[in-house]
């Protein structure tokens, strides 16, 4: 089998719109939650979000772009440029064998709001002629792939918040396989909107805190929901030869990628954890098992039943391995970007293995019995992981883990 490794990162977070302020920001346990204000939230119960901010699109599109353009597809663009400058692939890759696999839980919510609201109030024909292709899903990989000239594989998945964890373990798939040379993957969200939030808000997935220090709390015994988050990640994923022939940089080695379904509830996870052990389970024996000491980044929302599941899903995969284990969910500080979580959270396990340091679960005070692993709470931990998982488990019962080792010839 073809090794794959990792070349190129670009992120658009809550914490920092660019790699070394994400990375520093995370580190330094900096929480990108406050209150709510896209919009007028006086009415809605959810009153705080992690949102994007100070985001020019300009830096990395042209206007014309950006008018005919979801919020989405621009932090996908911004997320996709800054991995293609960091790896320094383009040009250097065929464009037949350069895919792109990026994708979106949702897509363009906030176009669809828009339009349906001038359908409502000024009938048909002010719908926007752009409405359609700036709504739906595929986009921000059509866009990337226009882009970047790549006219290899492009597969842009949507399986909730395990959509861009799916997206980096297909192109290390297809990479391995020999289908392509390099992907860029990962993932993009923008639906910090009215029927967003209030849709999130009545399936009672949200936490209710107003106070932006007890609202997203991973594994903390207060913990009663999620904070809506938002943003864009990308890695370049490029096969080991081609990368090392060109001379660049290398992050971490793609080792394993599990993907599961639990078969059992909309939005509850299996009692357990079933499915998402299974996940992990199957990353694991593809790496070639795990060398300790582990890191797992964590879904991690601060949902009563999936962190307590999580937990259970971690110590059957790992077993005895659960003790040499480190824990977080940076979720406490990014909030939960939905589609982009996995690869905003693969991009944080290959930095925690490229730099040997994991970051922490912030705002973690009041331990839960039923979540008794070593989560890093409050405080990054300098220690030199071996082997990192991410792990996503979306609506749907969708569950996906990708493995990473340390770069090793």
């Amino acid at each position: 089998m073809r090794r794959v490794v990792v070349t190129g990162l670009g992120a658009v977070t809550p914490v920092g719109n660019d790699i070394p302020a994400f990375w520093e920001n995370l580190l330094a346990g900096k929480n990108g939650i406050g209150p709510l204000s896209r919009f007028d939230a006086g009415e809605y119960k959810a009153k705080v979000a992690a949102q994007v901010k100070d985001f020019d699109p300009l830096q990395y599109m042209e206007k014309g772009e950006i008018r005919k353009s979801d919020l989405f597809c621009q932090y996908a663009m911004a997320a996709a440029c800054q991995a293609v400058e960091d790896s320094g692939i383009f040009g250097k890759v065929a464009p037949e064998r350069f895919g792109v696999y990026f994708g979106s839980g949702i897509g363009g919510l906030i176009t669809m709001s828009a339009e349906l609201q001038k359908l409502l109030e000024k009938g048909p024909k002010r719908v926007s002629p752009f409405f359609i292709p700036m709504m739906i899903a595929n986009m921000a990989a059509g866009n990337i792939a226009i882009r970047f000239e790549a006219k290899g594989p492009c597969l842009p998945v949507t399986t909730a918040c395990a959509t861009s964890t799916n997206e980096v373990g297909e192109a290390f798939h297809a990479i391995r396989e020999g289908y392509a040379d390099a992907i860029l993957a990962g993932g993009a969200e923008a639906a910090i909107t009215p029927i967003g939030v209030a849709g999130f808000t009545n399936c009672m997935a949200l936490s209710l805190s107003e106070n932006p220090d007890e609202a997203s709390l991973p594994f903390d015994k207060r913990r009663s929901g999620f904070v809506m988050g938002e943003g864009a990640g990308a890695l370049i994923l490029e096969e080991f030869e081609h990368a090392k022939k060109r001379g660049a940089q290398i992050y971490a080695e793609v080792t394993g990628y599990g993907c599961t379904c639990d078969a059992y509830h909309m939005t509850a996870p299996a009692p357990g954890g079933e499915g998402a052990a299974r996940a992990i389970l199957l990353a694991l024996q593809e790496s070639g098992g795990a060398e300790g000491p582990i890191y797992i980044n964590a879904h991690g929302t601060g949902t009563p039943l999936n962190d307590k599941t999580e937990t259970q899903a971690i110590k059957t995969a790992l077993g005895e391995k659960t003790a040499e284990t480190l824990v977080s969910s940076t979720k406490s500080m990014t909030g939960h970007m939905l589609g982009a979580a996995g690869a905003v959270e693969a991009i944080v396990s290959v930095l925690a293995l490229h730099d040997g340091i994991v970051p922490p679960t912030i705002n973690l005070h009041e331990p839960d019995p039923e979540c008794d692993l070593d989560y890093v709470p409050n405080q990054a931990r300098k220690v030199q992981v071996q082997t990192a998982l991410s792990t996503s488990l979306g609506f749907g019962g969708h569950n996906a883990c990708v493995a990473f080792k340390r770069m090793e010839e």
